[in-house]
């Protein structure tokens, strides 16, 4: 497909105005007003802000108007991928922060970029442009693992990173705080949100392949605790036939913002139209696969499509209590859809040796379609607070969480009409085929999943701190397949324990020993099938359970302007249901238990006050199916089998990224991302 961004980007032009600096001034105390009445606050927002109250209130703390903003820092030292605003160093797990800054200097526009550059995430290849991500080896993106602000995002769409104030990374188990899934880790995308300063910032960007992208972030203060913000994106490229037009906007208005009562309201729309380039035609030469055509070349019809949208609505309601505990609920509405038809492409020939190929070579063209929809109704409630109980000083998390999807799937709604031959000399032909698909047949998926979570982080004394929380999930899910020959449906009942201790002697050292638990259904696939049967990759089974053990460190370095972080894990998943990534998604691994051990490392921060580094590497140097029920076949088939080391789990991954300032405007970077075999 289209080269990396930054490969592909010749030169960027950016004008920002300067923030205007505004005092914290705190709104009088509102009435704590149900989520329900949100809409109605919207519009008496303004004059709350001033208005003088009729009652005298306790006293508040309110909060900082300006945080820390993504785009002003590689290193952020707090993070809500806990469910709370949490310093990094009082996570006993590893965590990665991609801030806007970060992005902006790789020039990461799509989410996949970013997570390209975390270490220990591989991707499943040939679904363009579905992010199955694989983190330390397991999967992430048909998971269910991925979050924005906390609540689940739909899998296998197409993300922009134009909206994001950073993206977190979670890595091993983390079923206690966000429930099924997450057996390597999740990823977190925190949207901006209206700060109390007038801020604006446009950027437009060219580069090969026919790119043009232009992007712009908003920021107004409306009142004294009121603000909105608006983001928006346009792009499109054309890379010798393989295309994509996105747009994208995505409007928030806070009222309230630090006081008792914060209300806000925020809606996202995603666009992308494009022309996939799904696969290239090869060869098996001396047990390798051997791609030998020019990757640039686009060999699909005109007519191709991969259609994507999502659009959400956001309301969300802080209330902060008198004794300094903090109420955030969150309730949110989607709608996602696809469409995808695409040509597979194949040599004429199946027998074509490497050195027979040449610009008379006749490549077929085959159909690959698939249509999807889902409507997603989230509801989401924290509650944080610190307190001294027992002699002993507690910061306490409880939460609930409630998730209803609505999902419609055809897998294989391929194009039966006659789709014309071209040649490996006539890339982009601009040959067309109408689109003669019936009218689609859905598969049907609904599942629900009420999730009941708490946490408590008590302070031993001084140096010591003890981690323990446990979650509760009820998932219901049922599935009828388009014809109505295969209907099921299955109820889970699952509890996720999580503990961990920490050692912190000074206020720059944490050391940290975690264990954690995680789960699959195997209605992560959006549909069962009947154990035993050909369709053992969505069998109706018991879910899958997993274990993380986790003993590591994390260091403030250069005057705290870096934070160092050290990690050695073990995770083990049990009766796992994996398609094999070698054998085209087609055949189900049934591993019965793997495991993957390594180590990892993160380095964010200034070293100098000119000079900032971001480094990452996983190291994985034991992963292996230690138990299959998986038979090779005589000719090898491409399975993987009891002994083998997992696919998509590379020894070694990472990146580094480092800039200098030669002056006070001009700074110059560089960066490097490997994976191994």
């Amino acid at each position: 497909m289209a080269k990396s961004r930054a490969q592909r980007r010749s030169t960027a032009l950016r004008q920002t105005a300067s923030p205007v600096s505004a005092p914290a001034g705190a709104s009088s105390d509102l009435a704590l007003l149900p989520l329900g009445a949100l809409m109605l606050a919207a519009s008496m927002g303004a004059m709350a802000q001033s208005g003088t109250p009729e009652a005298t209130m306790s006293t508040v703390t309110v909060q900082e108007a300006a945080e820390v903003q993504g785009k002003d820092t590689l290193l952020l030292k707090k993070t809500t991928v806990g469910k709370g605003n949490q310093d990094i160093k009082d996570i006993p797990q590893s965590v990665t922060v991609f801030t806007e800054k970060l992005m902006n200097d790789r020039n990461q526009d799509d989410f996949r970029e970013v997570l390209r550059t975390t270490a220990g995430v591989t991707f499943q290849s040939g679904e363009t442009g579905e992010e199955d991500v694989r983190m330390r080896g397991f999967s992430l993106g048909l998971a269910g693992d991925i979050y924005v602000d906390g609540m689940k995002d739909a899998p296998l769409i197409e993300r922009d990173t134009f909206n994001n104030d950073r993206i977190e990374v979670l890595k091993g188990s983390a079923s206690m705080l966000f429930g099924k899934g997450s057996t390597g880790g999740i990823v977190n995308q925190v949207n901006k949100y209206p700060l109390l300063i007038d801020q604006h910032e446009v950027s437009y960007t060219f580069g090969t392949g026919q790119f043009h992208r232009a992007t712009g972030d908003f920021n107004f203060k409306t009142g004294e605790n009121a603000a909105f913000r608006l983001n928006a994106m346009v792009q499109e490229y054309d890379n010798y036939g393989a295309k994509q037009d996105k747009r994208g906007i995505a409007p928030t208005f806070a009222w309230g913002i630090g006081t008792r009562d914060e209300f806000s309201i925020g809606l996202y729309y995603l666009e992308s139209k494009g022309r996939p380039l799904y696969n290239h035609p090869w060869r098996v030469v001396d047990g390798k696969i051997n791609t030998p055509l020019d990757a640039r070349n686009y060999y699909g019809l005109a007519s191709d499509h991969n259609d994507t949208s999502s659009q959400y609505v956001t309301l969300g309601h802080i209330h902060r209590f008198n004794d300094n505990g903090e109420l955030t609920t969150r309730l949110r509405y989607g709608k996602y859809e696809r469409d995808l038809l695409a040509s597979t492409i194949g040599f004429q020939n199946g027998n074509i040796t490497l050195g027979q190929i040449n610009g008379n070579t006749v490549l077929t063209r085959g159909s690959k379609g698939r249509m999807g929809e889902s409507e997603v109704l989230q509801v989401q409630s924290d509650y944080n607070n610190t307190f001294n109980w027992g002699g002993r000083k507690h910061a306490l998390l409880a939460g609930v969480d409630y998730y209803d999807d609505d999902a419609k799937r055809n897998q294989n709604y391929a194009n039966t009409t006659p789709r014309p031959n071209t040649t490996v000399g006539s890339p982009n032909d601009g040959a067309w085929v109408a689109d003669g698909r019936a009218p689609v047949q859905w598969n049907t998926f609904t599942s629900r999943n009420l999730g009941l979570y708490l946490q408590d982080t008590v302070s031993i004394n001084d140096t010591l701190k003890l981690v323990g929380g446990l979650r509760y999930d009820n998932f219901k899910a049922s599935y009828k397949n388009a014809t109505g020959a295969l209907s099921n449906s299955r109820s889970d009942s699952l509890v996720s324990p999580r503990v961990g201790l920490l050692f912190q002697p000074t206020e720059l050292t944490s050391y940290y020993v975690s264990y954690g638990t995680s789960y699959n259904t195997s209605g992560d696939t959006y549909q069962f099938g009947n154990p035993g049967t050909t369709t053992a990759r969505t069998a109706n089974t018991d879910p899958e359970k997993s274990r993380n053990f986790e003993i590591g460190s994390k260091f403030e370095l250069f005057e705290r302007r870096a934070l160092l972080g050290v990690a050695a894990f073990y995770s083990q998943k049990y009766n796992e249901r994996n398609t094999d990534p070698d054998t085209a998604a087609q055949q189900e691994l049934l591993s019965g238990k793997r495991h993957a051990t390594g180590m990892e490392f993160n380095l964010a921060g200034r070293l100098t006050p000119q000079w900032e580094l971001f480094a990452n590497h996983t190291w994985i140097p034991s992963a292996k199916i230690d138990h299959s029920n998986v038979v090779v076949p005589a000719n090898g088939g491409g399975a993987q089998a009891q002994g083998d080391r997992p696919g998509l789990t590379p020894k070694h991954s990472g990146s580094v990224w480092t800039t200098y300032a030669v002056t006070s405007k001009i700074r110059v970077g560089a960066g490097v991302t490997y994976r191994g075999k």
